[in-house]
């Protein structure tokens, strides 16, 4: 095997400009996303979420985006999960996402809350049965037996909502929205000299400014 201490990758495919960038983070990050799609980035929504356990610990793990605008970035899950819980009692947490066939990464920080039972019922109602099933029979980052008591709850949802065309939404189910404080882009240059540019709200007039950070 290939000593761990002599992977490295040489960052040579773009660069990041003061020049090039939108004004908005949020425009910034759309031509971001609208380019991952373009280079055909394996799900290039998928992102890194990380919050604050009870204990003071960081807790991360991969989830979707669903979608974003200037109100936030938006995700769904279990709001009984642990990341469900953790949100309740520190609704503060961080995203990232990091493209690596463009070289780039986007780290994002922020308050987090629920969005409204309306735009969660939305969501829900356009995912694939399966999935609805899914958030229904499982109790997710709860310890269970083993595999065969997962797929034993699934027959059991999948009996409870036979001939039914639509499947109501799980109250313990929903999206959060992150508001963002921080937006930071990070576009990978030769010899370690990477672009970082982020982007913080300024509260008193809603505005953004940026700085460029030593790499």
């Amino acid at each position: 095997m290939k000593p761990i201490e002599d992977i490295r990758e040489d960052y040579i495919l773009g660069s990041l400009l003061e020049s090039e960038l939108a004004a908005s983070p949020f425009s910034q990050f759309e031509l971001w996303f609208e380019q991952a799609l373009k280079a055909e980035v394996m799900e290039p929504n998928a992102m890194v979420l990380s919050t604050v356990s009870a204990e003071g610990c960081p807790s991360s793990r991969m989830v979707l985006l669903k979608g974003f605008d200037e109100a936030g970035f938006v995700f769904y899950t279990n709001y009984q999960s642990k990341k469900g819980q953790e949100l309740s009692q520190n609704p503060k947490g961080a995203l990232l996402f990091f493209w690596p066939e463009l070289q780039r990464q986007v780290r994002i920080e922020g308050s987090i809350e629920q969005v409204s039972p309306e735009q969660s019922t939305d969501y829900f109602q356009s995912r694939p049965r399966g999935n609805q099933l899914g958030a229904w029979a499982s109790p997710q980052s709860e310890s269970v037996p083993n595999r065969e008591f997962l797929e034993q709850k699934m027959e059991e949802i999948t009996r409870q909502f036979e001939g039914q065309e639509s499947i109501p939404k799980p109250p313990h189910w929903g999206g959060f929205v992150l508001d963002p404080i921080r937006i930071e882009f990070w576009q990978g240059r030769g010899s370690r000299m990477h672009d970082r540019i982020a982007y913080f709200h300024n509260p008193e007039n809603e505005s953004w400014d940026f700085k460029r950070l030593a790499p």
